[in-house]
């Protein structure tokens, strides 16, 4: 009879976890909480039950990253493990509550402490940047969400850059996918804002937008985020924490992008009021101008009236001394040597006379 191998005790618990860690190397059971405990500030223990079993599980409290409380329906990441006192236990890698009562439960805990260290706060809001042209998203590429949000920007302004992060956006691994691709974008420093979408889900679906290192991570941005998650209807930790909410993936490429429409709308009207304004100040000049002639014409006419009349004055003056005038009065106009017997000439207004002086005699 062949005999069987031979382990002492610690090597067959090695090789049991072995066996279980190449098994199950990650295996995700789902269950209701029992016992839950913090020891030290830093080790967490409780039991995963249901109606007829229970296992103990452990994990390190930096990675509980949903509050628990017994009661709670979780599921959990774990490797199964057996330990050096002979018990079966998980050891979690990383756990999600389930249902909506005790998501919205977990919710409003976390929400409570995040809230008291100021994440929520409006003054930590940043607005979107101006004229942008380059957005970081993280979302899963092949989500109806994320063509919504495609399709909008295509249809509302075209030409922006879009430089996209896939992740998973529901699940236990999605959160630190998420986070990897925040630093990622942070890091890099190449888009102007930070766009994470998921387009509609149920609670279980859009539970990972409750992980509070996911939060913490989007409040240590140092870029602006906005998030577009689930329906208007939906509220996450991940909008709360967020510079911008948008109610929906779409509504988010809504606000990042202009529409051409109304640009052009905008642009024609902009026009239009540049054309009245060049008008009515054409119609203000030419009315100046108008006014400038019409006052410089009234100046010239009153110049060339007293011209006219200056030379009206001077005419009758001139008319007054015209020799022919003096003639009609009767005078005469005598041409030649005023001595006797010498022969001159005598003009009156109607003859011309030739006249012998017989005698001269000066007047008193």
């Amino acid at each position: 009879m062949e005999l069987a191998q031979v382990y002492s005790v610690s090597d067959f618990q090695a090789v049991c976890n072995q066996i279980m860690e190449t098994a199950f190397s990650g295996v995700v059971v789902e269950g209701e909480v029992a016992s839950f405990k913090v020891n030290q500030g830093k080790f967490v223990f409780f039991d995963l039950k249901d109606d007829q079993s229970s296992i103990g599980c452990f994990m390190m409290k930096f990675a509980l990253r949903f509050p628990l409380e017994d009661g709670m329906k979780v599921r959990v990441r774990a490797v199964p493990k057996l330990t050096n006192w002979g018990k079966f236990s998980l050891t979690v890698q990383a756990v999600m509550p389930v249902g909506e009562g005790d998501l919205k439960k977990s919710f409003e805990l976390l929400k409570k402490k995040l809230k008291a260290e100021g994440l929520f706060a409006p003054e930590k809001k940043r607005p979107l940047p101006d004229n942008i042209v380059k957005i970081g998203v993280i979302s899963s590429t092949q989500a109806a969400g994320y063509a919504d949000f495609c399709k909008i920007l295509n249809e509302r302004w075209g030409g922006l850059e879009v430089l996209v992060a896939h992740t998973q956006v529901q699940g236990m691994a999605a959160a630190d996918q998420i986070i990897r691709a925040l630093n990622y974008f942070n890091e890099r420093n190449e888009v102007q804002v930070i766009a994470l979408i998921r387009g509609g889900g149920s609670a279980d679906d859009l539970a990972v937008f409750n992980d509070e290192a996911l939060v913490r991570a989007i409040a240590a941005s140092k870029l602006p985020v906005i998030t577009g998650i689930g329906h208007e209807v939906d509220e996450s930790l991940c909008d709360l924490v967020a510079d911008v909410v948008a109610s929906t993936p779409s509504n988010a490429a809504q606000m990042l992008s202009r529409d051409k429409k109304e640009v052009m709308a905008a642009i024609w009207g902009d026009m239009s009021r540049i054309n009245n304004l060049f008008n009515a100040e054409v119609d203000r000049l030419f009315l100046e101008i108008k006014s400038s002639i019409e006052r410089v014409g009234g100046d010239i006419i009153a110049k060339v009236t007293l011209i006219e009349n200056d030379i009206l004055a001077q005419k009758c003056i001139l008319e007054q001394l015209n020799p022919e005038n003096i003639l009609r009065q009767g005078y005469a106009l005598i041409k030649g040597d005023i001595t006797v017997d010498n022969v001159v000439d005598i003009t009156t207004a109607n003859r011309n006379i030739k006249a012998r002086i017989i005698a001269v005699k000066e007047r008193k």
